[in-house]
């Protein structure tokens, strides 16, 4: 732990309640995601450093020799797990053995979480799109916080507490909204399986070209098969994803206009990494917020201009 920039003579003369609350904590997180979460409920007792940024897909995301240097250093490391940082979770362990390292999904009931279709015996890690799991997640970052800073335990519960009543506001959002989009419309195709979790709370058939993990290739024959389902039952709307590529994406669309039926983009989703950083889509709140919105504008439901707050880039 860290105090920011005293003097040694003003440091001693502070008393250590007041010393206490100059303490900052060094976090340090594999994704935006759960860096979102640590700067909520921590506040002005924390600085928070996302090893990925936007755009970043976690999946195939290897750390650097400044990323090792980073969790070295950091007072705690949260990371996801559930094998979304697949390249990473052999050092993440690792590092477990001498520093303060908390998997936070890996903290979630079983029976809460949906298996995995890429690799037996794991779950699929994609828990944000739900917000009543992430806001369990949040939960877990507030207990790590807390044991991390006990003297600041009220306060980082006085932070956990706003952030869940922002995220159920969201949630009750995302039900109303999501309500109305038709029941004949309501399939949502994507580039990869990052939405189950969505599909499951909110009864959307979901259809993603490549698995859970990015790193599973869509071949000929599976881009065949949904170019003759989105032809078959009049799909008219597919979606990009902001951290994988729009090829297959794009290939459904050729292949559905060479069946003379037209598929047009219906926006870009955030799946495995939030917006630019400095936005509101750059925040979890934000970022489910836009998903959300897209999703239901694109499929025939009613949203309002700029979403839940107003605040969407998008309208």
């Amino acid at each position: 732990m860290t105090a920011r920039a005293l003097t040694l003579g003003a440091l001693m003369a502070l008393s250590p309640a007041a010393l206490a609350a100059q303490e900052v904590l060094d976090v340090v997180t594999t994704t935006g995601m759960i860096a979102d979460a640590a700067q909520q409920v921590g506040g002005d007792l924390v600085e928070v450093q996302a090893l990925m940024g936007p755009g970043v897909d976690p999946h195939a995301y290897r750390q650097t020799r400044s990323d090792i240097v980073a969790t070295a250093q950091a007072d705690l490391v949260l990371w996801h797990g559930l094998y979304l940082e697949a390249q990473m979770e052999e050092f993440l362990l690792d590092l477990d053995n001498t520093n303060n390292v908390v998997a936070l999904a890996e903290l979630l009931p079983q029976e809460s979480l949906l298996s995995s279709e890429d690799y037996a015996d794991q779950f699929d890690p994609h828990v944000w799109m739900d917000p009543h799991l992430w806001q369990d997640v949040v939960a877990e970052v507030q207990a790590a916080l807390a044991e991390a800073l006990p003297d600041n335990a009220d306060a980082i519960a006085a932070n956990a507490e706003a952030f869940y009543a922002q995220i159920d506001t969201l949630a009750e959002y995302s039900e109303q909204v999501l309500s109305t989009v038709p029941e004949q419309a309501r399939v949502l195709v994507t580039a990869h399986d990052a939405f189950n979790y969505f599909g499951a709370i909110y009864d959307f058939e979901v259809v993603g070209i490549q698995g859970i993990s990015t790193e599973s290739e869509a071949g000929l024959q599976r881009i065949a098969e949904l170019v003759d389902m989105l032809v078959e039952r009049e799909i008219g709307a597919v979606f990009v994803e902001s951290s994988v590529s729009d090829r297959n994406i794009r290939a459904l669309i050729e292949g559905a206009a060479a069946q003379g039926h037209e598929v047009t983009i219906g926006g870009e989703l955030f799946s495995d990494a939030m917006g630019p950083e400095g936005t509101y889509e750059g925040t979890w709140i934000g970022m489910i917020d836009h998903n959300i919105t897209t999703i239901a504008g694109a499929l025939g439901g009613t949203v309002p201009d700029g979403g839940m707050q107003g605040r969407l880039a998008m309208n």
